[in-house]
């Protein structure tokens, strides 16, 4: 049986400097991927620097050659706080100021105290 998507419990944390994404299925199934700091910070410059014509995950993970699963996670953070929106398949900036946005965010867990 397959387990739907919603049915996940996705969490994220930075350890580190290292932005974490676990994601836990009902069954007990889970699995954790990362993004460094640089990363996420590269894939922040490169949404806002192509807002106009928005972003892929792949199509970012080719341009600043990274794993997919580094860009994937900083734009799964992005999307999860707001930071971006999408349209069409595609991301975009939601505001003027998305680096900052982002970094923002990405601070904020950081310092949770837990």
């Amino acid at each position: 049986m397959t387990t739907r998507h919603r049915d996940r419990n996705v969490i994220f944390d930075v350890v580190d400097n290292v932005l974490t994404r676990q994601v836990v299925f009902p069954d007990g199934n889970n699995y954790t991927h990362r993004c460094t700091l640089e990363s996420y910070k590269d894939v922040a410059h490169a949404i806002e620097e192509r807002a106009e014509e928005g972003v892929t995950c792949d199509g970012l993970a080719e341009a600043l050659d990274l794993p997919h699963t580094q860009v994937n996670v900083a734009l799964e953070f992005m999307k999860e706080r707001g930071c971006v929106e999408v349209r069409r398949r595609r991301t975009y900036p939601a505001s003027n100021f998305l680096f900052e946005d982002a970094m923002i965010e990405f601070t904020f867990l950081a310092q949770l105290p837990y």
